[in-house]
C-alpha cells in the first residue's frame, strides 16, 4: 500500500504516503523490530500507580514527535527551501530519539545505569535493521541521525533545534501527551500558533516571531508545572525510588541468590557489555515479569521493594525541600532508626531524594525572538520566562507510614 494512517489520540490522523522517499523511509523504520519494541515501553514509567491513565507508551510518543517535526519543516520550508534536503534525516531523528530506551522509560535509565542517546546512536549505527535502511536512503545518513541524537551535532542548526532544544518537537509531544494520559488538563498548547511562529534568525538558528511569544509563555509555564504536578510527584518519587531499590538489591545479592533469566542476568551483572539483542530483548514485560518473580519468591530484602510496587503498597514521600542539607540528613537517620524499632528494614524502606528543578535554562540554547529586524533573548523581552530562570531545589524523604506521626513531630521542631 502506498499510504500508512496512523489515528493518534491527540494529533489525529497522521498519514504517510509512500510516493515520497522521507515517508516511505519513515514507514520502513516504524516497521524494524526496533521501533515495535517501544510499544512495550512506557511512556512515563511507572507513573501508571500515581495518575492511572498514564498507559501510552514510547512508540505512540515518538509517532507523535514525527508528526510535529513534520509540520515544523513544513513551516520553515515555506520560506527557506533549502532545509528540505535534510527532510529525511529530520523525520528519522524524530521517529528513533527514544529508540535506546531501556524499560520503563527515564525510570529504566536509572536502574540500569544507561543512557538513552548513547543506545539510540548505537542501535542507528549498527542495528542492520535501521542502519541498512537509512543508508539505502543515502550513504551517510545513518551516521548522520545518530550523531544528531547522540552528540547534538548536525550542520543546520535549526534541524538540531527541532530534534533537541528548549522549544523541540519532542517536547511538544510529551508535554500534550503526558497531560492528556495524567488528566492534568492544564497542560493543554496552541501547537498550531506555537509551529506558526518558528523561523530563521540570520544566523540559521531557530527563533519565534513577536505573534508566537505568549503560546511560548504558555508553554513554559505548562513545562513547569508538569514537572511539579506529574514528573516530581511525590508518588512517582517514591516509586522510582523502590525500582531502583529492587534492582540494586537483586544487583548485590547476585545470581547465587536472585534468580534471573539470561537477558535478565547480563542486564544487571553485566550490564556494560550489552549486546544489541540483549538489550533489545529486555522491555517492560521481562522487567515486570522478573519483579513478579521476586516478590514470589526472592530473598526476603527483595521481596520487599517488589510488592510495595506491584500491590501498590508505597512507602511515603515527605517534602523536606525547606531543610538545609544537615537537618535532612539528621531527618533521615532519624527515620531509619525509628523504621528499626518498628521492626522494618531501614535500608529498603528509608531514603532521601534530593534534585533541582528549573523551568527555563536562558544559557543552554536559550530561545530568541526575531521580527524581521532584531533579535533579542526571550527573557529579556518576557518577565514571566525571567521568572522561570530560578532555579528551585526539591528534596523528599522517603520512609514507612507507620513513622509518619514521629516524623511529623520532628518536622514540627
Amino acid at each position: 500500500m502506498g499510504e500508512r494512517t496512523y489515528h493518534d489520540p491527540l494529533h489525529g490522523a497522521i498519514r504517510l504516503d509512500r510516493s515520497d522517499p522521507a515517508e516511505a523511509l519513515a514507514i520502513d523504520l516504524i516497521d524494524s523490530a526496533p521501533f515495535q519494541r517501544l510499544r512495550r515501553v512506557r511512556q512515563l514509567g511507572p507513573a501508571f500507580l500515581t495518575f492511572h491513565g498514564a498507559e501510552s507508551s514510547r512508540f505512540t510518543h515518538s509517532l507523535g514527535v514525527l508528526h510535529l517535526a513534520r509540520l515544523a519543516l513544513q513551516q520553515l520550508e515555506r520560506h527557506h527551501l533549502e532545509l528540505a534536503e535534510h527532510r529525511a534525516v529530520l523525520y528519522a531523528a524524530a521517529l528513533l530519539h527514544d529508540v535506546g530506551h531501556a524499560p520503563l522509560s527515564h525510570s529504566g535509565e536509572e536502574m540500569y545505569g544507561l543512557h538513552h542517546e548513547a543506545w539510540s546512536g548505537r542501535l542507528i549505527r549498527e542495528h542492520p535493521a535501521l542502519r541498512d535502511r537509512l543508508e539505502a536512503h543515502a550513504p551517510g545518513t545513518a551516521s548522520a541521525v545518530a550523531d544528531l541524537l547522540e552528540h547534538g551535532r548536525h550542520p543546520c542548526p535549526a534541524i538540531k533545534a527541532l530534534v533537541s532544544s528548549q522549544l523541540d518537537c519532542d517536547r511538544l509531544d510529551y508535554l500534550v501527551r503526558d497531560s492528556y494520559s495524567t488528566g492534568t488538563t492544564y497542560g493543554r498548547l496552541d501547537l498550531e500558533r506555537i509551529l506558526a511562529a518558528f523561523t530563521l534568525a540570520p544566523d540559521g538558528q531557530l527563533a519565534i516571531t513577536p505573534k508566537g511569544l505568549m503560546a511560548v509563555e504558555h508553554y513554559l509555564v505548562v513545562r513547569n508545572l508538569m514537572y511539579r504536578s506529574v514528573y516530581n510527584h511525590r508518588l512517582n518519587v517514591v516509586c522510582n525510588w523502590l525500582l531502583n531499590q529492587a534492582i540494586a538489591t537483586a544487583r548485590r545479592l547476585g545470581a547465587k541468590r536472585v534468580w534471573a533469566d539470561q537477558v535478565m542476568g547480563r542486564w544487571l551483572w553485566n550490564c556494560d557489555a550489552l549486546d544489541l539483542e540483549t538489550f533489545l530483548a529486555n522491555d517492560d514485560i521481562r522487567t515486570g515479569y522478573h519483579l513478579m518473580r521476586w516478590m514470589e519468591e526472592g530473598p526476603a530484602e527483595l521481596q520487599d521493594p517488589c510488592r510495595r510496587l506491584l500491590e501498590r503498597r508505597l512507602l511515603k514521600a515527605t517534602d523536606v525541600s525547606h531543610c538545609s542539607p544537615a537537618q535532612r540528613l539528621e531527618l533521615l537517620a532519624a527515620a531509619r532508626q525509628l523504621s528499626e524499632a518498628e521492626g522494618l528494614s531501614a535500608e529498603t524502606s528509608c531514603g532521601l531524594q534530593q534534585r533541582q528543578s528549573r523551568g527555563y535554562h536562558p544559557y543552554k540554547g536559550g530561545l530568541r525572538l526575531w521580527d524581521g529586524e532584531h533579535l533579542q533573548a526571550l527573557e529579556q523581552r518576557s518577565s514571566l520566562v525571567q521568572s522561570l530562570t530560578v532555579a528551585v531545589e526539591l528534596a523528599w524523604l522517603i520512609h514507612p507510614g507507620e513513622v509518619a506521626p514521629k516524623l511529623r513531630q520532628l518536622l514540627g521542631r
